[in-house]
């Protein structure tokens, strides 16, 4: 009896090509496997090596190695599911994995030279190759123009403000090409001297980057031809930490030394003319996480740092003295919640200002300390904010700038301060603004908090500070409130919302979240 040829169905026939592709692809896995030499038994039988291979694609590339422990197939292993041995196995390699994780961010206490952490850029010169030669957010929307600059009345003003509109982007490179770190910008600064723009910026990761903004574009004759030899700006990049630079300030000391602060909970003196970057304060207990939000050396004396800590903490630190066995550091709970900031008066570095995200403003007398096991310099006075507080600038005329999260600039006014006996204390009424600008402080998630800088040495006398506008600008503001300038220009695709002074010329530096640097001269 002749077979009956049976038709199959659109479904059976779809269904058996999903079964040969899938015993294809165990047959590929299983080689693969017993190549590696992971194959459990001898029962995996190895495909033949005659057939070709598929090509794989050309993975991607990737900006930083993670190191991860490697995956390996449970199932080829010959580890049954759900049994003890695969708790065990995946209880194993998420341990390992946080491990690994603890390691990358872990810092490194030892001594660290310039040319071993260099990222990019210029190789280090010994010597010193740098030193020797409110509402939402409206991108491009102005809310200072010429047209309030001409319509001054007072003369004095007028000047200041023409002089400080003025400035104008550095000529030879754009904005967008000028990238000095790697990843968001979260502290910038100018090298005190005066001879050339020599500008520092922290980031993310820990990278320090530094740009020679002296250095001149190469001339293209024919903008239709492409010059091959193009480099662009030259920047350098090293990594001192393994995580937020937060905080850096150049010693008032010593122009050569840098002191960086950091989340990874170190402080690092930087010495630009030998070449190698220091540990001058770490928790005492190397896997503490206690990360740092500010660090300042005083006028005073070169030898005292003082920090402030995510945690509500400030402390003082002698780096004549050995951190890890904790003499000459002293450390107060301040706050319950994060400092986000603070700084001493610059003639009277007694006189502590923090900022914190419990909404306040405070002042500290460090003069008087009091307490035996609770230690707490003297409250001075304390002002409250409807929203956090993210940092606190005192300036050399006895006045505070705070940005906060309620859309305002306040500045507080302690010109008598000098004047202040230990232990005094302020009223309410004294401790109210006296000036209070509109500002749209609204950062969100991936734009650095906006924080009021002064002009360390203004030159001329009066005291102004920069902050970051959320509209792609700069703002400038004197002491009483009254703007000076919007510093904008072409080529600004994102917020510069870290801005800092020149500590005595009349240059602004900003980075924004993509690592790039804007510089106003």
């Amino acid at each position: 009896m002749p077979r009956v040829k049976v038709e199959l169905s659109e479904y059976e026939r779809k269904r058996q090509e999903n079964i040969a592709k899938t015993q294809a692809l165990l047959r590929n896995l299983e080689q693969e496997a017993a190549e590696a030499g992971l194959a459990p038994t001898s029962k995996f039988k190895a495909a033949s090596t005659s057939k070709a291979k598929p090509k794989k694609s050309a993975p991607k590339k990737i900006k930083q190695e993670e190191v991860v422990p490697r995956r390996t197939s449970s199932r080829l292993r010959g580890i049954v599911a759900d049994s003890e041995v695969a708790k065990r196995k995946a209880e194993d390699e998420h341990e390992a994995f946080k491990q690994a994780e603890r390691v990358k961010r872990q810092r490194i206490s030892d001594d660290l030279n310039l040319s071993d952490i260099l990222v990019a850029g210029k190789a280090w010169d010994q010597k010193g190759n740098f030193l020797t030669n409110v509402g939402p957010a409206k991108p491009y929307e102005r809310t200072f123009t010429a047209q309030d600059v001409k319509g001054t009345a007072d003369k004095t003003l007028k000047a200041l403000r023409e002089r400080m509109q003025g400035l104008e982007l550095w000529d030879q490179y754009s904005p967008n090409e000028i990238k000095i770190t790697p990843e968001r910008i979260y502290s910038i600064g100018f090298h005190p001297t005066s001879d050339k723009p020599l500008i520092f910026a922290g980031d993310k990761l820990g990278n320090l980057g530094i740009c020679d903004c002296s250095q001149q574009a190469p001339e293209i004759k024919d903008e239709d031809e492409e010059d091959d030899g193009y480099e662009g700006v030259s920047t350098t990049t090293l990594k001192p930490h393994t995580r937020t630079i937060h905080t850096f300030q150049f010693s008032p000391h010593d122009p050569n030394a840098l002191y960086s602060a950091s989340y990874d909970s170190s402080v690092r003196k930087l010495d630009l003319q030998k070449g190698v970057a220091v540990e001058v304060y770490a928790p005492s207990d190397k896997d503490e996480d206690a990360p740092l939000s500010g660090l300042e050396i005083s006028e005073r004396d070169p030898n005292i740092l003082y920090f402030s800590t995510l945690d509500g903490q400030f402390g003082m630190h002698d780096m004549r003295t050995s951190f890890e066995k904790s003499a000459g550091l002293e450390i107060f709970q301040l706050s319950e919640k994060k400092i986000g900031g603070f700084s001493l008066h610059p003639l009277h570095p007694h006189l502590l200002a923090t900022a914190s995200l419990d909404r306040t403003l405070k002042i500290w007398d460090l003069r008087k300390i009091t307490g035996k096991k609770d230690r707490f310099p003297t409250l001075v006075g304390e002002h409250e904010s409807r929203l956090s507080v993210s940092h606190a600038a005192w300036n050399s005329a006895g006045q505070v700038a705070t940005a906060s999260y309620d859309d305002t600039i306040k500045i507080h006014e302690f010109g008598g301060c000098a004047d202040w006996k230990v232990g005094a204390e302020l009223t309410d009424a004294q401790m109210k603004p006296s000036a209070i600008i509109p500002h749209n402080n609204q950062t969100g998630r991936w734009v650095t908090i906006l924080r009021a800088q002064w002009q360390l040495n203004p030159q001329d006398g009066v005291q102004r500070f920069c902050i970051g506008n959320m509209n792609r600008f700069v703002d400038i503001y004197t002491a009483q409130g009254q703007q000076l300038a919007q510093l904008g220009g072409e080529g600004i695709t994102a917020v510069p919302a870290v801005a800092k002074f020149h500590p005595t010329q009349d240059w602004v530096a900003a980075g924004t979240a993509s690592g790039k640097l804007c510089l106003w001269m």
